[in-house]
């Protein structure tokens, strides 16, 4: 079975994957390589932090890898939290924190479009390959649902009436950027060992 390194420390986000691969790969986290989890991230685009996070496991472990980065894009907030969205209310990550700071930087706005846009970047025998996913959407004026992580309380995905916090994990991968964007990998990997 062919191995890879998701680079991320995030639970949620290994376990996402690794439902989406349906046991036709083998993803191992940081922790079971003995990376550290806090890498890299200091390119001031999605797509860079990407490949930067890939780069820096394949040229210190030596692994096939691939690592992803996400971000909140918001129309009436000129694209923010966008490359910062993890650490949009400070550099320790809190979610809460977050989503709190998004909703209050809305607080009177009519326009609440927003994408979540993902980049998936494989590096794969020494080349580089990325996949994009972006899911259109709005902004909530309160949290609802107790699934997912990160803003997906706050996000409703066009077309459906619920939250990405209020959908069942399989519901969300169906629809969700970090789906298309691995998806994307998955059809790229079965092309390989057609």
């Amino acid at each position: 079975m062919t191995q890879l390194v998701f680079a991320t420390g995030n639970p949620h986000k290994i376990r996402e994957v690794r439902e989406m691969l349906d046991g036709q790969f083998e993803v191992r986290g940081l922790r079971d390589i003995g990376c550290p989890e806090d890498l890299p991230e200091t390119s001031p685009t999605i797509p860079g932090n990407a490949l930067q996070k890939a780069r820096y496991v394949f040229e210190n472990f030596g692994v096939n890898c691939f690592s992803e980065d996400t971000g909140l894009e918001i129309e009436a907030l000129g694209g923010e939290p966008g490359v910062r969205s993890a650490r949009y209310a400070g550099d320790d990550r809190n979610p809460l924190a977050n989503m709190q700071l998004v909703l209050k930087k809305l607080q009177g706005e009519t326009n609440r479009k927003a994408r979540f846009y993902t980049v998936v970047a494989l590096i794969l025998d020494g080349r580089e390959h990325t996949f994009e996913g972006i899911a259109e959407g709005t902004i909530r004026h309160e949290p609802s649902g107790t699934g997912g992580f990160g803003y997906d309380p706050i996000f409703q995905p066009a077309g459906f009436g619920v939250t990405f916090a209020e959908m069942g994990e399989a519901e969300k991968n169906a629809i969700s950027h970090r789906g298309q964007a691995v998806r994307k990998l998955i059809d790229f990997l079965k092309g390989l060992s057609a």
